[in-house]
């Protein structure tokens, strides 16, 4: 079975998965697309060489017959309308970041999702498909290092052009709060903290930067991010976890280490998109395939509206300078364990 997608959304995010389903992946073909610019959406279909329909509205991608599943990679506000429509037919949808722009909005899909009886929706979470963060997961579910006391992360950025106002904990650090509940088996939030350092001189004067956020979890784990989107030098992702009887720490990405001139040195990718290419290919290949035997199995609609109570406190917390609650429900027994 061939899985017939319908992508709401052209840009660059929307152009990049429609080039690994078509070049790259198995199993699924596009025939819709639908973009704010037509001409944009015309281009896309050109380029690939699709056979395609070119809709003027995301919702009619929604309706088109031939379309088995919808992405949606269009602007952020959309995505709320887009994923309830594509619930309300019964199509399965991967919706990259943010489900919704608010968390209110994250609770409509879920419980809509729930009336259905059956899981439709995956948010873009990309992290968890990221061989370095698979292979540091595997560690901790062997129990090597005994169980997590503390988490040290970094996510560090060369330059974040664009970024203003509270961007770093709602677009880059959204990230982490997924894939760290995630490595911690679903050991939620209960509270946060935002502490501002001395902030970089190269950055734009209405961006604090950097940002250490702290979390604390059910089970008692403390959790340090270090956010730094002006860090100049490349785009470097740390995580260190200590256990009662060890440490572990996510793999640098493969380079070779160069001896020359009386220097020991290896390369720090620059871009975000090289450093999770792979994870992106695995995260869609594997959601094809589970979608076609009508599954999901990846970051759900439950854990988009977690990551956006989880941004909420933080920001909150950034503006109060005090340890902010984060209060989430017990998580319903539709979406597991």
């Amino acid at each position: 079975m061939t899985l017939r997608i319908g992508v709401i959304g052209t840009g660059a995010i929307g152009r990049d998965h429609i080039c690994r389903i078509t070049q790259r992946l198995k199993g699924a073909q596009v025939v819709a697309v639908n973009d704010v610019n037509a001409g944009q959406a015309r281009a896309v279909v050109d380029d690939y060489g699709l056979q395609a329909t070119v809709h003027s509205k995301g919702t009619d991608v929604i309706d088109d017959r031939n379309v088995d599943a919808i992405i949606v990679t269009s602007w952020g506000p959309t995505h709320e309308e887009f994923v309830l429509a594509a619930i309300a037919t019964g199509k399965p949808v991967f919706c990259e970041k943010p489900l919704a722009v608010t968390a209110e909005g994250c609770r409509r899909i879920v419980e809509a999702e729930m009336a259905t009886g059956r899981k439709l929706v995956q948010v873009g979470f990309m992290r968890r498909f990221d061989q370095a963060y698979r292979q540091l997961k595997q560690v901790l579910g062997a129990d090597t290092i005994g169980a997590p006391l503390i988490l040290n992360c970094a996510h560090r950025n060369p330059e974040a052009p664009g970024f203003s106002g509270d961007m770093a904990l709602t677009d880059s650090c959204v990230h982490e709060f997924d894939v760290l509940r995630w490595l911690l088996d679903g050991d939620d939030y209960v509270s946060a903290q935002v502490i501002q350092p001395r902030k970089t001189r190269l950055c734009d004067d209405n961006l604090q930067d950097p940002h250490v956020i702290l979390l604390r979890t059910r089970q008692g784990v403390h959790i340090a991010i270090e956010s730094f989107v002006n860090c100049q030098y490349g785009y470097d992702i740390q995580c260190q976890v200590v256990g009662e009887t060890g440490t572990a720490s996510l793999p640098e990405p493969a380079s070779v280490p160069v001896r020359h001139d009386a220097k020991l040195s290896s390369d720090i990718l620059v871009n975000w998109k090289d450093r999770f290419i792979d994870a992106f290919d695995v995260e869609f290949q594997e959601w094809i395939d589970a979608t076609a035997r009508g599954e999901m199995h990846g970051p759900s609609a439950w854990d988009g509206y977690v990551v956006a109570v989880t941004s909420d406190a933080c920001v909150k917390a950034k503006h109060s300078e005090q340890i902010e609650t984060i209060d989430l429900p017990e998580r319903p027994a539709f979406y597991g364990t």
